[in-house]
């Protein structure tokens, strides 16, 4: 089989929108270059690094690539993709370039090349996460395993937004907690938390997709006994109450339900919010404390920011 690959050239704000169409489109797999990858600096505990070429990487700005299956549709899925980007600009997003490319890869190079971008990685002092492919042993006897499989969908759980929320997981959660997380994706933090020591999670997502790839991720995870993944729109119609409630989602979303986050976490619970881009972190935070919410801590990695909330 043939395989187009779709190259979105954009902005680090929109990788995760962008990353959500092409999935929902039928993308079987997205890798991310960014240039800041070049420069960062890495643990090397594992082991020797994998080398980045930087001819793949733009000098500003980020590529989005994706997969799509050279059929007679393929035409028609462009447009549509090409589309619901362009309405991102509706909620203020900036796409940057917002340059696609169209190209065309064999199955047997994109098979094996994609997972070169996917390697073991130490996202917070107690977990790691690794691709299903990858034989990996713990360095500490404390040290948690969280495996993925990138291909299913929502990338390798090793962006930025993911590693802050996972590392305020880690931070609040208390033994036998009830977490709701909203717009689960790959299952990634609610698959943390019951690593973590939480007694369930209700996971929510809007794409069926995502529901089927939180659900198989947990099993791969032997988590799927505590975590309920569900097709649900952010907590509408939701009446569980919650000690923690995480969100890794865009921060234009995230204000529509802080109201409803507030009324479902017990007295002294906490919302975990991240995938908030720089330059909306004060309207959150706005929103969050006009909800009732103390703020507890603001966390930054690159561009992006997670906020801890508390319900008094």
């Amino acid at each position: 089989m043939k395989w187009s690959e779709m190259c979105i050239h954009t902005t680090n704000e929109a990788i995760e929108p962008i990353s959500n169409i092409l999935h929902e489109a039928g993308a079987s797999g997205v890798v991310i270059e960014d240039p800041q990858d070049l420069v960062k600096e890495r643990d090397t505990f594992m082991g020797e690094m994998y080398d980045l070429n930087p001819e793949d990487y733009p000098t500003e700005g980020v590529y989005v690539k994706a997969y799509l299956p050279v059929n007679s549709f393929l035409g028609e899925t462009v447009d549509e993709i090409k589309q619901a980007i362009n309405n991102l600009l509706i909620h203020d997003i900036d796409l940057g370039h917002n340059n696609i490319t169209i190209s065309e890869v064999n199955e047997e190079d994109w098979a094996t090349a994609w997972k070169k971008y996917y390697k073991p990685v130490k996202i917070s002092e107690r977990i790691t996460i690794t691709p299903t492919w990858e034989e990996y042993e713990p360095v500490s006897s404390d040290e948690i395993i969280l495996e993925l499989d990138p291909g299913m969908a929502f990338g390798t759980g090793t962006h930025p937004t993911t590693v802050l929320s996972i590392q305020a997981i880690e931070q609040i959660l208390q033994e036998n907690d009830t977490v709701i997380d909203v717009g689960a994706g790959s299952g990634v933090l609610s698959i943390a938390s019951v690593l973590l020591g939480a007694k369930e999670v209700y996971a929510y997502d809007l794409d069926d997709v995502a529901v089927k790839s939180t659900t198989i991720n947990a099993k791969l995870n032997k988590a799927d006994q505590q975590i309920h993944s569900k097709q649900n729109n952010l907590l509408n119609n939701v009446e569980i109450e919650a000690d923690l409630i995480v969100s890794n989602i865009l921060a234009e979303v995230i204000v529509q339900f802080t109201d409803d986050a507030f009324r479902l976490l017990k007295p002294g619970g906490h919302f975990i919010t991240s995938g908030i881009i720089q330059n909306k972190r004060n309207e959150v935070k706005a929103n969050l404390e006009e909800a009732g919410f103390e703020i507890v801590e603001t966390n930054q990695m690159e561009d992006w920011t997670a906020i801890i909330a508390r319900k008094p």
